[in-house]
C-alpha cells in the first residue's frame, strides 16, 4: 500500500432531506498523520466521517481512500462511534468487544484463534484493561469503555482510524494515554482523524487540523491553520469560544 494520501475526497456535498450539511469539500490527506477535526453543534463532522466510511450516501463528489474506493478493503479501517451510538447494555464483556477487532479477518465459521487472543491480550495491556477483561462493557467508566474501543482499533491493526469525540467523558489520564497510543501510531505510519472539541488542546494534539463549518474553512498543519482568523470563521456563531481559548 503505497499511495501517498490516506484520503481524496474531491466535491464532496451532502443534503439530509432538503438540508445541505456539507458543501463542496475537497481535501487530500497525507498518511502517518494526526488529523484534528473542529467545528460547531452542527458542522458536519460526523456526517463528513459517515460520508467517507460509506455509511450515508451523498449528494455529489468521490471519495478515495488509499486510493481506492473504501468498499475494496475495509478491513484496514477502525471507527470508534460517539458513545451516544453504542449499546451499553449489550451483553458483551472487555475481551468480546477487543476480540471484535479481529471479526474482519474471519470468514463466517472460522474460530478467534491464539494469534487472535495474543493480538487482543496485548492491546488491552496497552490500554491498561487486562484486569476488566471479564466485566461487562456497561459496569465500566466512561474512560474505561473508551479504552475498551481503542484496544478494539489496535487489535484490527487498521492503517486509518476515525474517532468520534473520543475524550468526550474520559479522565485526563486516559485521554492523555489515547494520546499517547495515537502518537505511537502515526510514528508507524498509521493515519488518525479525530473529531474534537476542546480548542485549547487543539495544537498540542494534532499534527494537521481540518476545520469545518458545513464547508471547508481550512486544512493544514495545525501551527498555520489553526490561527485566531479562522477559528473565528470556523466559529463565527460562537465568538466567545476565542475568548476562552484566549485565557
Amino acid at each position: 500500500m503505497d499511495h501517498t494520501f490516506a484520503i481524496e475526497i474531491d466535491g464532496l456535498s451532502v443534503n439530509y432531506g432538503k438540508k445541505r450539511v456539507l458543501t463542496n469539500i475537497h481535501m487530500d490527506l497525507p498518511k502517518g498523520q494526526i488529523y484534528g477535526v473542529i467545528g460547531p453543534n452542527g458542522a458536519g463532522k460526523s456526517t463528513l466521517f459517515k460520508s467517507i466510511l460509506g455509511l450515508i450516501e451523498f449528494s455529489s463528489g468521490t471519495i478515495k481512500v488509499f486510493g481506492k474506493d473504501i468498499n475494496s478493503d475495509r478491513k484496514k479501517i477502525a471507527y470508534l462511534p460517539q458513545k451516544d451510538e453504542i449499546d451499553w447494555q449489550f451483553p458483551a464483556t472487555v475481551i468480546d468487544i477487543v476480540l471484535m477487532g479481529r471479526y474482519p479477518f474471519k470468514s463466517l465459521f472460522s474460530k478467534i484463534n491464539k494469534e487472535d487472543l495474543d493480538l487482543a491480550h496485548t492491546a488491552m495491556e496497552q490500554m491498561g484493561i487486562s484486569d476488566l477483561k471479564d466485566r461487562q462493557i456497561g459496569a465500566l467508566s466512561g474512560g474505561q469503555q473508551q479504552r475498551v474501543f481503542l484496544a478494539r482499533a489496535l487489535t484490527q491493526q487498521a492503517e486509518l482510524f476515525f474517532f468520534d469525540e473520543p475524550f468526550v467523558g474520559v479522565d485526563i489520564t486516559t485521554e492523555h494515554r489515547m494520546i499517547e497510543i495515537m502518537r505511537d501510531l502515526a510514528a508507524q505510519g498509521k493515519t488518525l482523524i479525530v473529531v474534537h472539541h476542546d480548542l485549547s488542546t487543539v495544537e498540542e494534539y494534532f499534527d494537521q487540523v481540518i476545520m469545518l463549518n458545513q464547508r471547508l474553512i481550512a486544512c493544514g498543519v495545525t501551527k498555520k491553520v489553526f490561527i485566531p482568523s479562522k477559528i473565528a470563521e470556523t466559529y463565527r456563531s460562537q465568538l466567545t469560544i476565542l475568548q476562552q481559548i484566549g485565557t
